[in-house]
């Protein structure tokens, strides 16, 4: 690909018309797309979305709406309440928080990334949260959440169990059992793990959010949330009035919407759901953690090292640091201009420190032979010294 030239004619491996299928220099119909979010989605999906008008209080809509809820279920591995809203991940986590906390309900936030530092920011609207801190890149210890909990009067704890900002999986099972030996609700971000790292209620979990653009493979602009019978019968309605959790998990329990949905989107959260079951939870759950070893093999064979603490490595993002005299902005630049590859920067103070890859979703490992290869020759291009070849090698392996 080339900026001042721009995207070539002719068509595309999907048999589209090169031109047609562009968006400024970025061909979209013939790139490595690999950002943790969001990501790669099937054609099945998005041929849904092309799908004409429909009344969204008709039985034939109701039918969709029933589809989704029981797989939406499936996805959580739960028979109990769920509810399927209308924006994007950051709306599910809003519900969450706004009707199961109130003003004066103190709330521990984990926080170690940039995504669990906002889950702070938005407790802050709500309740009056305190924050946990941990280094970025280490993971959250239970231990000192149990000791905290001890010295607190506290109502809940929040944590993001896949912390996309910095390629780690905070250790949510024992996070949960240190809040249900004193009592308080957990509040999980699983916007990047459910539906790619085993995740359930049943651990101790009140209220489980996901978005659609992540493991699911679903266009943005869908959440789901998943609550327990305790969490549910504290709900309360007067903190807001579009994200209300109880009137989305009522709504929904009746084949309906509160509000008007986004339709089209809730076709593709549909199909895309459905693609999930025809693979298997737990069979998707293997392959993306099959992926993330792959991608952690072929990171050490090309000399480059993780950014998280060795064994809390995420399965559905990976967070490279970057090797001396190798800029971000370059690396990227290459990458995308002359090897149709995109891959996402750092955040905050981890700007310019590390590159972060998604493989996650429908991702194969394909995907990752190719995008490595342009990191290959990325990387050589700059300067960085390794055995060519060796990372793709690595990967492969695990074909």
């Amino acid at each position: 690909m080339n900026g001042v030239e721009g995207p070539a004619e002719g068509p595309t491996p999907n048999g589209l018309n090169r031109q047609e299928g562009s968006l400024g220099s970025m061909d979209v119909e013939d790139t490595v797309f690999l950002l943790p979010g969001p990501v790669r989605i099937h054609p099945r999906v998005l041929r849904t979305m092309a799908m004409p008008a429909i009344n969204h209080r008709s039985p034939a809509f109701q039918e969709v709406i029933a589809e989704v809820r029981e797989l939406t279920k499936y996805l959580f591995q739960t028979s109990g309440r769920v509810a399927v809203l209308s924006g994007s991940g950051t709306a599910g986590l809003d519900a969450a928080v706004s009707g199961l906390l109130r003003r004066d309900d103190r709330v521990l936030c984990l926080v170690n990334g940039k995504f669990s530092e906002r889950f702070h920011d938005l407790c802050k609207v709500y309740a009056r949260p305190t924050s946990l801190d941990f280094e970025w890149g280490q993971p959250v210890d239970p231990g000192r959440v149990s000791d905290t909990l001890e010295k607190g009067d506290f109502a809940a704890v929040t944590v993001c169990h896949n912390e996309t900002s910095t390629g780690l999986t905070n250790p949510v099972k024992e996070i949960a059992a240190a809040a249900k030996k004193h009592g308080v609700m957990l509040i999980v971000d699983g916007i990047t793990s459910v539906g790619g790292i085993d995740v359930r209620l049943e651990w101790g979990i009140d209220a489980l959010v996901l978005g659609s653009q992540k493991c699911l493979a679903a266009p943005p602009g869908i959440s789901a949330v998943a609550i327990s019978d305790r969490a549910y019968a504290g709900l309360h309605e007067g903190s807001s009035f579009y994200t209300s959790l109880k009137a989305h998990i009522d709504a929904l329990a009746e084949d309906d919407t509160p509000y008007t949905p986004a339709v089209p989107l809730f076709f593709a959260f549909r199909e895309a759901l459905r693609i999930l079951k025809e693979e298997g939870l737990e069979a998707r759950i293997r392959r993306t953690r099959r992926l993330g070893e792959a991608t952690r093999a072929a990171v050490e064979e090309i000399e480059l090292a993780m950014f998280p603490r060795n064994g809390y490595e995420s399965n559905t993002v990976s967070a490279i640091r970057y090797p001396p005299g190798v800029d971000d902005k370059k690396f990227r630049s290459v990458l995308e201009e002359e090897h149709r590859t995109v891959v996402q920067g750092g955040q905050a103070q981890l700007k310019g420190k590390i590159f972060r890859i998604g493989h996650m979703g429908i991702v194969t490992i394909a995907d990752l032979v190719a995008g490595f290869a342009g990191i290959e020759a990325t990387l050589a291009k700059l300067g960085h010294t390794f055995d060519r070849g060796a990372g793709v090698a690595a990967l492969s392996r695990f074909e």
